[in-house]
């Protein structure tokens, strides 16, 4: 997707699930009440002062600290968007919501839609997603199958893999059964690479997504963690503190993917997130040998 503004829709940890694989940590409010969790006139105005920024993304993404689609004004947000600016809008959701006609309906007019499907079957759906009691695994495939079919944008699945759960033939072939069966435009395979909820959701390394590629159809990324490099002059150091905390409140970075996503230099970079960490702002995580910076929350 190249370069892409988050837009962040609901507030920290509400959601459907409770993934043992979440870089934001458990759950803290797990919910099927669709409500304004905030306005989306506030957010169409924040939204209008950025994009008259001259650092133009290839994307707008609507994501957040949870589950997009809980708030209820995600159609009005998207179709706001639409009339601002000719950048496509993209939204991150888990899918777990799509069984519902005004969630179908208010994600229309987006471009890209990339739902998440983890699992093959309830066991794993359970174990792995942990999903809010009102969403059975059957209702979420279905909503998934009947949003596709009905969208006219594209739609991309994302697939993550747990080693020893997921990651494993038997349970890969199960969710490209289902994914085969969708017609998705493409498939992006991808693994906890970031600091996950629970220390048990571990990694795929590349060469385990890329032998499992092989029982999926159609186009299929193996996606990494390898970050573009900036190479823009002109776009570097326009970034504050506050936008490097804004970051990694969404979620954990290293100091490239932080460089990389606010068009900074690595070094410029680190010499700002020893300061933070001096402040106790954010702290290290490690992870697979790889540092990653996040925010501290509730007194760490």
């Amino acid at each position: 997707m190249g370069r892409s503004l988050g837009v962040d829709l609901v507030p920290f940890k509400t959601c459907t699930y409770d993934c043992v694989y979440c870089q934001l940590g458990r759950t803290t409010n797990k919910t099927l009440e669709r409500k304004d969790y905030v306005v989306a006139a506030a957010i169409l105005s924040e939204l209008k002062r950025k994009l008259a920024d001259r650092d133009r993304p290839d994307y707008i993404t609507l994501a957040g600290s949870g589950e997009p689609t809980l708030n209820s004004g995600i159609g009005k947000i998207i179709r706001g968007i639409k009339g601002m600016t000719d950048i496509p809008v993209a939204v991150l959701t888990n899918g777990s919501l799509l069984w519902m006609d005004e969630v179908q309906e208010a994600l229309m007019a987006a471009d890209l839609v990339i739902p998440s499907l983890d699992v093959g079957d309830d066991a794993s759906y359970q174990q792995v997603n942990r999903p809010h009691e009102g969403i059975p695994f059957d209702r979420m495939v279905q909503g998934l199958d009947a949003f596709t079919k009905r969208f006219k944008g594209e739609v991309w699945l994302e697939v993550l893999l747990l080693a020893g759960v997921t990651g494993i033939s038997t349970e890969t072939e199960k969710i490209a059964a289902i994914a085969n069966r969708l017609g998705v435009a493409r498939v992006q395979l991808n693994t906890a690479t970031r600091p996950p909820a629970e220390e048990f959701a571990l990694a795929l390394s590349a060469e385990q997504l890329s032998e499992l590629k092989g029982l999926f159809h159609g186009h299929v990324d193996v996606i990494s963690e390898n970050v573009q490099a900036i190479t823009d002059d002109a776009a570097l150091g326009q970034a504050s503190d506050a936008d490097i905390l804004a970051l990694l409140t969404r979620r954990p970075c290293t100091v490239e993917g932080i460089a990389s996503g606010l068009a900074l230099h690595a070094n410029d970079v680190l010499k700002r997130v020893l300061l933070l960490r001096q402040r106790s702002a954010v702290k290290a995580v490690r992870k697979d040998n790889t540092l990653f910076y996040e925010v501290c929350r509730n007194g760490e």
